[in-house]
């Protein structure tokens, strides 16, 4: 006879999911350490996975920080660039007031 299917419930996948998105092992050899399926374990990642319990250190996750830290540098670059026009012209403006509404002898 079949081999009788194992069933998990619901929070065991979960949980499951969760161990592989905070583990630095691969899904391998979680699956293996859970005595799961693999194909099992990826099918509940696509159900289950919670971005907010994605690791740090995540490659990826730290490329898209780094650009956004760039994105970021460049806009505040930009935008005190612009403050220091409008500070220089204020200070001509102030000058200009200043020479233009002196008595004239």
């Amino acid at each position: 006879m079949g081999e009788q299917r194992q069933r998990y419930n619901e929070k065991f996948k979960r949980e499951a999911v969760k161990y592989v998105q905070e583990n630095k092992k691969t899904v391998t050899e979680i699956a293996e350490d859970l005595n799961v399926p693999l194909s099992t374990l990826h099918e509940w990642i696509s159900l289950y996975r919670e971005f907010e319990n994605e690791p740090v250190t995540a490659e990826a996750r730290i490329q898209k920080l780094e650009q956004q830290l760039r994105e970021q540098e460049r806009e505040l670059k930009a935008s005190n660039r612009k403050l220091a026009e409008k500070e220089e012209e204020l200070v001509i403006v102030k000058k200009a007031v200043h020479i233009f509404s002196r008595p004239k002898p």
